[in-house]
């Protein structure tokens, strides 16, 4: 699976620390993130991490390209509330990219959590068959 990871500047450190829990699971997948949250995971991890530029200057913006075009299958986004982010609206235009192509999306670490014990016992396998089927969305 393809895994995008973004942090805002005060959720950082707790991104660090959720990739250091999960980093037997995290190893098995392709990692993406934004500019400064991509090299601190990779330095503490030494997980390869494909690394865009940071969400300010279009990073959050490259992910969302990424989801357009099917080529992301999760997006974990520590995301801070409490502090106003001059680029609110790509971080609004990820979210609503993440709803559109049906890419699971955690916003806070109790979801980010839930997210990668579901990927570690195969609950995101439906995104295989997404792609086995020529992209077409599933019917439940």
């Amino acid at each position: 699976m393809k895994i995008a990871l973004i942090a805002h500047d005060r959720k950082k450190e707790l991104m660090v620390k959720l990739t250091l829990a999960y980093q037997p699971i995290l190893q098995e997948h392709e990692l993406f993130a934004t500019g400064t949250t991509g090299l601190r995971i990779s330095e503490a991890t030494g997980l390869p991490v494909h690394r865009f530029k940071s969400g300010p200057l279009g990073g959050d913006q490259q992910i969302g390209a990424m989801i357009s075009e099917d080529k992301l299958d999760m997006v974990i986004f520590l995301r801070d509330p409490l502090a106003a982010q001059p680029h609110e609206p790509d971080v609004t235009a990820l979210i609503r990219l993440s709803d559109v192509y049906e890419i699971p999306l955690a916003t806070n670490i109790g979801t980010a959590e839930i997210l990668l014990r579901g990927l570690q016992a195969g609950f995101a396998d439906f995104r295989n068959v997404v792609h086995e089927t020529d992209n077409k969305p599933l019917s439940f």
